[in-house]
């Protein structure tokens, strides 16, 4: 791994904090999340009516990693798709987050499986500014990232430039179904029923509810499904590829590095 042990060691000191964080979308989004990893994976897929964990299933499928080969996942959170993909491929995993107590949650969860763990290095840091060197990795996911970024063709980018030629790149993002008949009763969900659910479990987790509908319609207005696949091509990333999960509820990406 390419870094500098001092200058990165501070910036991921001053990231804790959002210190570094200079978009307003990020410092938002860092705030909204932490304390909530003690119950990130169960409520993700409540919060989805159980179909998160499919949905990360079927991206990390269009990996297909071999054991020998190692994967960079960023925005891993609490570690869900570094330990599925170490348990799918037996591959080594390195999983980036800015969140120091998502972090936390991962490195806890690791530690009831020592096997495991010996397969994934977690590594605070952004995506838009990786620490690594030009072709690093073999293979990379990210889920549920370019909404908390300003510039995602830029951020498509450089995680495209830690990525071998012919190495993988599969992404997971929320998605909006498409009207006439889906679409009002998934705002209805997003709008009333994310935040009903959320305050059963407390105050931060309602407010998370209140925020993921507007935040997921908001990439949507910004970056439509056919411009978000032009964003993956200017990247660098060749036979990029789509599936709308749940009636569109999730989009599963992926695609090639440019050789």
């Amino acid at each position: 791994m390419r870094t500098a042990p001092r200058r990165f060691w501070e910036a991921s000191r001053k990231l804790a904090t959002g210190e570094t964080v200079s978009s307003e979308r990020k410092r938002g989004a860092l705030e909204l999340f932490t304390g909530l990893q003690h119950r990130y994976d169960l409520l993700s897929a409540l919060l989805s009516f159980g179909q998160d964990p499919r949905w990360r299933r079927t991206m990390v499928a269009a990996v297909d990693a071999r054991p020998t080969e190692r994967v960079l996942d960023i925005a891993t959170g609490t570690g869900l798709v570094a330990r599925e993909l170490v348990r799918r491929y037996g591959c080594s995993v390195v999983g980036v987050d800015q969140s120091v107590e998502m972090l936390g949650g991962a490195r806890r969860r690791l530690e009831r499986d020592p096997e495991l763990a010996a397969h994934v290095e977690l590594v605070q840091g952004e995506a838009e500014q990786l620490a690594f060197a030009d072709a690093e990795f073999d293979h990379l996911t990210f889920t549920y990232l370019l909404r908390y970024v300003d510039d995602p063709g830029a951020t498509l980018a450089e995680l495209a430039r830690v990525v071998r030629p012919g190495g993988r790149i599969a992404s997971l993002e929320f998605g909006v179904p498409a009207p006439p008949l889906w679409l009002p009763l998934w705002r209805l969900y997003t709008r009333v029923g994310l935040a009903g659910l959320g305050r059963l479990f407390g105050r931060d987790w309602y407010e998370v509810g209140r925020f993921l509908g507007p935040s997921i319609e908001d990439l949507y207005e910004r970056w439509p499904l056919g411009r978000q696949l032009e964003l993956w091509q200017d990247a660098g990333i060749s036979r990029v590829r789509q599936r709308l999960m749940s009636l569109g509820g999730g989009v599963v990406t992926w695609g090639v590095r440019d050789e």
